[in-house]
C-alpha cells in the first residue's frame, strides 16, 4: 500500500558568495519593509475596530521601486505569513498574539514558493538553485531526499550563518524504521534528572545535559564585555558575534540531544506515555530558567510527530491523574 504524500522539512547549511550575500540582504530588507508596512495598516484598522484589509504587496512598489529587484513570489509569501498570523490570532487570541514589527537585528529569513519550478537541488555538485541565482548556491547536503520541493526558506542567524530550509512533499518521512522491543513506556520529566523512562524491561534515568548552566559564566563574561564596547564599533560587532555563536551552540547542542533521545525512545517502544505538563505555569515560577534549559516543550513536540511518522502511539496523561497512587494490578488508589 502506497503511503499518502506528506510534507517534511530538510535544513542545510549554505555558503553564499559575496554577491549572493548582497542579494540575500536586499531580499531580507524588502521582506522586512513589506511586512512592517502591511502590519502598520492592519493594526491601524484593528485598533479602529474596522475590517482588517487584505493587502497586495505590489502597491508598495510605486513608493519603493527597489522592491522590483526581488522575486515577486517572495513578497507574496510575506503577505501569506502575515495573513496566517492574524487568522491564528482571531481564532485563538490566548495562544497566538498579534504579530510584531520585524527588526534588522533579529534573525532574518524569507520564503520562496516553487511556483515556476525554479527551485531545485543538484546533489552531485552540491548546489541549490534559486530565482535570480542561476549559478546556484553552495550547499552542504549531509542527507538526500526524494520528493517534490514545495518551498525554500533562506535563513540568516544572528551569528552570521546561512541556512536553507527545504519543504518537500514526500511519500515516506521516516528515516530508519526499527521494530519496537517494548510495548509500553512511561516518561517522567524532571530537573535533577532530565527524564526517568520506565518500560517492559525496567527503568533508567537520563542525565540532564544542562547546556545553558554550563555556559553561564562564559555568557556572563561575553555580555559584560559587550556592554563595555562602544555601540557600532568593530570590537562591539566582534563581541556580539561571539555571544551569538555561544547561544547558537547551546541551542544546537540541546536540539541534537533531544532529537537523539526522542528517536531512541520511539524506536524502542510502541506506546509512549508522558504527563501533560503546564508549561506556561512552570515558566512563570522561579524554576523558569531550568525548565527553559531542559527543553521539555520541544522534547514533547519531537516525540509527538515522530510517533506519527513511525506508527507509534503517543499519549499525554492529565497532570492530575494519580498514576503514582494506583496499583498496576487491581487499580486501588492509595489514600494520603
Amino acid at each position: 500500500m502506497q503511503r499518502k504524500p506528506t510534507l517534511k522539512t530538510y535544513k542545510y547549511r549554505i555558503y553564499p558568495t559575496d554577491a549572493q550575500v548582497v542579494l540575500f540582504a536586499k531580499t531580507f530588507g524588502c521582506c522586512r519593509l513589506v511586512w512592517n508596512k502591511m502590519l502598520e495598516e492592519k493594526l491601524r484598522a484593528y485598533e479602529k475596530k474596522e475590517r482588517v484589509p487584505l493587502i497586495n504587496p505590489a502597491k508598495y512598489k510605486l513608493d519603493f521601486p527597489f522592491l522590483k529587484e526581488v522575486d515577486r513570489f517572495v513578497l507574496i509569501a510575506v503577505r501569506n505569513q502575515i495573513e496566517n498570523a492574524f487568522r491564528n490570532h482571531f481564532k485563538n487570541p490566548e495562544k497566538f498574539k498579534l504579530p510584531k514589527f520585524r527588526k534588522k537585528k533579529d534573525k532574518q529569513s524569507y520564503t520562496i514558493y516553487n511556483v515556476r519550478k525554479l527551485l531545485r537541488v543538484d546533489f552531485k555538485r552540491s548546489l541549490l538553485f534559486l530565482p535570480k541565482i542561476e549559478e546556484g548556491v553552495k550547499i552542504e547536503l549531509h542527507r538526500r531526499f526524494d520528493g517534490k520541493i514545495k518551498s525554500v526558506t533562506i535563513i540568516r542567524t544572528n551569528d552570521g550563518k546561512y541556512y536553507a530550509s527545504i519543504l518537500v512533499e514526500t511519500q515516506d518521512t521516516r528515516n530508519k524504521v526499527v521494530k519496537p522491543k517494548s510495548k509500553l513506556c512511561w516518561i517522567c520529566l524532571g530537573l535533577e534528572r532530565f527524564a526517568t523512562v520506565t518500560n517492559d524491561f525496567g527503568s533508567y534515568e537520563v542525565e540532564h545535559p544542562k547546556y545553558l548552566l554550563k555556559a553561564k559564566e562564559r555568557l556572563k563574561r561575553l555580555q559584560r564585555s559587550l556592554s563595555r564596547k562602544q555601540k557600532g564599533s568593530k570590537n562591539s560587532e566582534k563581541t556580539r558575534l561571539r555571544l551569538a555563536r555561544q547561544y547558537a551552540y547551546i541551542s544546537n547542542a540541546r536540539s541534537d540531544f533531544l532529537h537523539k533521545l526522542s528517536k531512541a525512545i520511539i524506536d524502542e517502544n510502541q506506546i509512549v506515555m508522558v504527563e501533560d505538563i503546564n508549561m506556561k505555569g512552570v515558566l512563570k515560577s522561579r524554576l523558569a530558567k531550568s525548565v527553559a534549559d531542559s527543553g521539555w516543550s520541544k522534547f514533547l513536540k519531537y516525540l509527538k510527530y515522530k510517533s506519527e511518522w513511525y506508527g507509534r502511539t503517543f499519549t499525554q496523561v492529565d497532570r492530575f491523574f494519580p498514576s503514582s497512587k494506583l496499583c498496576h494490578r487491581c487499580g486501588y488508589k492509595k489514600k494520603t
